[in-house]
């Protein structure tokens, strides 16, 4: 007697759930471990899945007629989801530069970067922040980039092509020139590599205004005035999400 209310006991403990999910398949199982951003289930076979919530669309009780569906193993370095709502982003960039009027040369930068990191369902980092740009020329011009900033991977997958664009003005860090507008394009790789953290590497392409010292001679008499000047650099960076 003991042993056959122990059984039925059991029985009704671990009684079978249907996920459904947002594909439209059902996955009948135990659900053994459930919170906000995952699904843990154990079939008939004793076999565990694991279905990111975002993916679940309703849990119903146990339905005998409902049909099996086959299930696939959700690898865990697949896709990784994170709860984090702020995030900064530190990129490390260098590469050449050329400025039509001065010549070629060479250019680096460091950009740090605080905003919103989760939004929805999508990793999207979008914010605003300061950095250092540097182009040695002939003369070395710096600038202080501030700036409104977007970083997005094309997919959810731990690893994803990703893209990024920024706009913004360049401060002049010397009185022999001033800045003027900055943009950035960026294009590459992004891994994450936990919940916390993501690393990448990209290719990019900036585009700064300023205004230099240019010297013109008129009759023997050289005259210094300020002109226009497209600052274009383009190169690689890396990138760190914390």
């Amino acid at each position: 007697m003991f042993i056959f209310l122990l059984l039925v006991t059991f029985a009704l403990c671990a009684h079978a759930e249907t996920i459904l999910l947002r594909t439209g398949a059902r996955v009948k199982g135990t659900i053994v471990f459930q919170n906000e951003e995952v699904v843990i289930v154990k079939d008939m076979q004793g076999a565990r899945f694991q279905y990111p919530r975002t993916d679940v669309a309703d849990i119903l009780a146990d339905d005998a007629d409902l049909p099996e569906v086959q299930q696939t193993e959700v690898q865990a370095d697949e896709e990784i989801k994170t709860t984090k709502k702020v995030s900064a982003l530190l990129e490390i960039s260098g590469g050449s530069a050329y400025v039509p009027g001065i010549g070629s040369g060479a250019s680096m930068g460091v950009d740090l970067i605080v905003g919103s990191h989760h939004i929805g369902s999508r990793h999207l980092l979008i914010g605003g922040g300061l950095g250092y740009h540097g182009v040695f020329l002939k003369e070395q011009y710096n600038f202080l980039p501030v700036q409104v900033a977007l970083r997005m991977p094309l997919t959810e997958k731990k690893h994803a092509p990703a893209f990024g664009v920024a706009l913004g003005y360049g401060v002049a860090l010397s009185k022999n020139y001033l800045g003027g507008l900055y943009t950035g394009l960026d294009f590459g790789y992004r891994c994450q590599v936990n919940k916390r953290t993501a690393i990448g590497a990209m290719f990019y392409a900036q585009f700064q205004q300023a205004k230099v010292n240019v010297t013109e001679t008129v009759e023997d008499v050289d005259f210094v005035h300020k002109a226009g000047r497209n600052f274009i650099t383009y190169g690689a960076k890396f990138t760190l999400y914390f």
